[in-house]
């Protein structure tokens, strides 16, 4: 190594307690500083300038010596240092390059402190075991990116750069990134924004780099699922929905699946999960209001039959192979499902984890971070509320948006109002959803896929009711009336008034029993846009249905004729009513109410034709989308029997109205037969 003769700005020497000028070795250089290695030396003499404060030497002696008075000690009694003789001075000279010698230099030095560096003859011979001789000998840091695990088992990128201003700029200007002070590189969360910062800056990207993001990003239209079958599904998906089973498989079970309600996002869940058999310990975690829906779906789909729900607040031993809960009870139970070891977590209507502040919420994550394969379903549009599915989207793959703050600022129109912070708006909208459907979220509206649709889709949706033990009361008694009149034909041709009330009596019981779990089902139908008919029969349905949803137009009994054109303009016009409440009698026949594809149906009549009429007040010629048709039944209740019968006099629930509509009696006779037998 080359030995120079450095000089340094004398302020900075003195602050350092180092020569002004001094010989040494450059171990390494950056863009900003040296690191020297080296001692003082005499060699500055020939500047005339002092070997330690760098001052203009002027007095003959402390030229002949080549260090000032201050820095040598010879300004005072020259009696008391021997005399001031030639024979003295040299004495004092020898001693002095002993002591600059000693002066050792082992330090960084900035670029701006050096003034000049010129050639030397003495040698300054650096120790072999020099801790800078080894970062000195390792080979030339090159700028580039690539993939590598972090501590926390994580992938993240891994930034390298020879030091620069320019370069150390553009890379704090990516989300998320860390210095590694220890091994002298930087991180950066695995996700697209700063892949293609990157990328548009044309920095050197390792190959698998691009891979991995090659995988990320999925073109929908482009998944071929000829090749894919799925073995034992009980049923068959349309062909979008078997797309949606591809992206899932593509995406490695960790989706957003975000088609518009209807569309079944619950059978393309369950079509990846038949899809791998192998798979343990499925959770699926809902609105209370869903819970038997699902048990529903997943036995009519699948061949997985050891499928538990979860009841009440004390945990209990969990035995089934797929379980089913509701947001509301999850915080209690996380104890248990973390020791149950789940491998895959369906959270449907992921929005329902919208606050950070939330028990649900934080119980969700926790649960999230030990499992292989998340999958959120919402039909609810994301664009329209971007800050209530930050946590999903974190939680299906949590390098997309690592930053909340920068996520809420960018897309949820973040303003401060004088009180805190509001995130509830939308901002770059179309820049998130071509985010998002281009890595993790499948969406399709009903108008897009529409060739695969039948014109009608009818969905039984099973609820539990509250008031179980009085509606058994009541049941049991019915049984016992019809089963005792049973030898008295004449009796039991005679008796329908009575077995008239007695239903009746089972009816209210069952739509009561079931009102608070519709209300929910109906609200988070409502949180994806879309309109809605509702059908009942009560009075006090209605009434607490118009009292749930203020925005909501009815047509009942008590509106007259001349106003119920108006209310049906209101609902087909204005895009702020989106719920309709009909009774099935009198909003049944004659109304256009085509501004909805959705129907559902919380009570029955009698008689198949009605069902079909009041099915028909949306599937009108010009209604341009298949109609979505929802029974929410009592599930053990009369509800049911009745939706049976129903659908064998006519199959009123599984095809087009044809025939005869079945008389009254007809339909009171198989009910009293059914309940005779049980």
């Amino acid at each position: 190594m080359q030995t120079h003769l450095i000089t340094i700005r004398p302020s900075y020497a003195s602050r350092s307690g180092i020569p002004n000028a001094f010989a040494a070795v450059k171990l390494i250089e950056t863009e900003r500083a040296y690191y020297f290695y080296g001692h003082g030396t005499m060699e500055a003499l020939r500047t005339n300038r002092c070997c330690i404060c760098g001052r203009a030497l002027t007095h003959p002696v402390s030229v002949h010596l080549g260090i000032g008075p201050e820095c040598g000690g010879h300004y005072w009694d020259w009696k008391a240092i021997g005399g001031y003789t030639m024979e003295n001075i040299e004495r004092l000279k020898k001693e002095l390059i002993v002591k600059i010698a000693q002066m050792r230099i082992d330090q960084w030095i900035p670029k701006s402190i050096v003034q000049n560096i010129d050639s030397c003859t003495e040698q300054v011979v650096v120790p072999t075991d020099h801790p800078k001789l080894k970062q000195a000998n390792k080979p030339k840091v090159q700028k580039g990116v690539t993939v590598f695990k972090d501590a926390r088992g994580e992938q993240s990128l891994k930034i390298t750069f020879p030091f620069n201003r320019e370069d150390l700029g553009f890379v704090k200007s990516l989300i998320g990134r860390r210095f590694n002070s220890t091994e002298k590189y930087w991180t950066a969360p695995l996700n697209i924004d700063n892949y293609e910062k990157l990328k548009n800056a044309e920095w050197p990207i390792a190959p698998q780099v691009h891979e991995f993001f090659n995988q990320q990003t999925i073109d929908i239209t482009s998944l071929d699922t000829t090749n894919l079958v799925i073995p034992g599904l009980k049923m068959t998906l349309f062909p979008f929905q078997k797309k949606g089973v591809a992206f899932t498989e593509q995406r490695g079970g960790r989706v957003l699946i975000g088609d518009e309600m209807g569309l079944g996002k619950t059978v393309q869940a369950l079509g990846w999960i038949q899809l791998h058999p192998e798979l343990e310990r499925i959770l699926i975690v809902v609105p209370a209001s869903l819970k038997l829906n699902w048990k529903k779906e997943i036995a009519a789909w699948t061949t997985r039959n050891r499928v538990e729900i979860l009841r009440g607040q004390a945990p209990y031993t969990i035995r089934g192979d797929v379980v089913i809960i509701n947001y509301d009870i999850l915080t209690h139970w996380v104890g248990a499902i973390k020791q149950w070891s789940p491998s895959t977590i369906v959270a449907d209507e992921c929005h329902y984890a919208k606050n950070n502040k939330a028990k649900r919420t934080k119980a969700l994550k926790i649960l999230s971070k030990s499992v292989d394969h998340f999958i959120a379903l919402s039909g609810t549009p994301i664009v329209n509320r971007p800050v209530e599915f930050f946590n999903a989207i974190k939680m299906v793959d949590g390098t997309m948006f690592p930053n909340y703050w920068d996520y809420v600022h960018k897309y949820c129109g973040a303003r401060h109002n004088g009180y805190g912070w509001d995130f509830s708006g939308a901002t770059n909208t179309h820049e998130l959803h071509e985010r998002l459907t281009k890595t993790i979220m499948i969406r399709r509206r009903k108008d897009e896929v529409l060739k695969d649709l039948p014109p009608k889709i009818r969905s039984f949706v099973p609820c539990s009711i509250g008031n179980y033990d009085e509606y058994i009361k009541a049941r049991d008694y019915f049984i016992s009336y019809v089963r005792n009149t049973k030898g008295d034909d004449a009796a039991y041709k005679a008796m329908g008034a009575e077995v008239l009330s007695q239903i009746e009596t089972l009816k209210q019981l069952s739509v009561q029993g079931k009102l608070d779990e519709t209300v929910d089902w109906i609200r988070n139908f409502l949180d994806s846009g879309q309109k809605l008919v509702v059908f009942a029969v009560h009075r006090f349905v209605i009434d607490r249905l118009m009292q749930e949803f203020k925005e909501a137009v009815k047509i009942d009994g008590s509106v007259s004729t001349d106003k119920r054109q108006e209310v049906v303009e209101r609902f087909q016009t204005d895009e702020n009513v989106r719920l309709f409440v009909g009774n099935i009698k009198a909003a049944g026949v004659g109304l256009t109410l085509t501004a909805a594809s959705n129907v559902a149906f919380l009570e029955l009549p009698w008689t198949p034709g009605e069902l079909s009429q009041a099915e028909d007040r949306c599937h009108r010629i010009s209604q341009h989308y298949a109609v979505n048709i929802y029974y929410l039944l009592a599930e053990g209740t009369i509800e049911q029997d009745i939706a049976e019968l129903l659908d064998k006099k006519r199959r009123v629930l599984d095809s087009v109205l044809d025939g005869e509509v079945p008389e009254q009696d007809s339909l009171l006779t198989e009910i009293m037969n059914k309940y005779n037998k049980s």
